[in-house]
């Protein structure tokens, strides 16, 4: 379960995967074919509903071709 205090952190940290997702016209099957991460984890970390681990987010920043800290640069409201 998401601590009350991360749910911003997570949803936009999901945001920002499947913006990056989309530039690349990739689906959600073709980043988890190629992140070798569940279709169904794909989307629950896209939703914000799962809190993806470092080594999570390290595969899926090489499925995108990108490096991590492009894919953790988020715009949170403070």
């Amino acid at each position: 379960m998401i601590n009350v205090k991360n749910i911003a952190l997570v949803k936009a940290l999901g945001a920002r995967i499947r913006e990056l997702r989309l530039q690349r016209d990739m689906s959600q099957e073709d980043l988890a074919n190629e992140a070798d991460i569940p279709l169904s984890q794909i989307g629950r970390i896209e939703r914000g509903e799962n809190n993806p681990t470092i080594s999570s987010l390290y595969v899926i920043a090489i499925a995108l071709n990108v490096d991590l800290k492009q894919l953790v640069d988020l715009k949170l409201k403070k």
